[in-house]
């Protein structure tokens, strides 16, 4: 089911909003990340506890350092495997190319390789965050 207000496939660079974990330290890391993803995410962010960016498509993805530790005592870090899994959308299967190798010539982990799926043709690189974004050609 797609929540109200978004479209499934929509043609945008991102589908699903984000939310990193209270780890400050990992907290400039991922916005840098996203930002050579190609999000639009000022610099200035990197040193505030919580950064968000609305994308064209209307969806919003933010980075928060302090919410979860602070209002669920409950919370603790995940463990093994991956948060969300978040899903970027380019032209085609040479993008998809080229922003793999630019993503892991940053010194990004490539969980796998570009290939063609059942489906789209798609990558997968892990954010600092633990989490995997698949890199697909819209």
């Amino acid at each position: 089911m797609v929540s109200p207000g978004l479209k499934r496939r929509e043609k945008s660079n991102v589908t699903r909003a984000e939310h990193g974990g209270p780890d400050g330290e990992r907290h400039p890391k991922s916005l840098e990340f996203y930002r050579r993803l190609g999000v639009d995410i000022p610099e200035s962010e990197d040193d505030v506890p919580f950064a968000m960016h609305r994308m064209e498509s209307g969806v919003t993805m933010f980075w928060d350092t302090v919410f979860a530790q602070r209002y669920d005592p409950e919370w603790t870090e995940p463990g093994d495997g991956y948060r969300v899994m978040l899903e970027f959308f380019l032209a085609d299967n040479d993008a998809v190319d080229a922003k793999y190798e630019a993503m892991i010539g940053y010194g990004y982990h490539g969980r796998a390789a570009p290939v063609q799926t059942t489906g789209p043709y798609a990558a997968m690189v892990d954010d600092p965050d633990g989490n995997v974004v698949l890199i697909t050609a819209g």
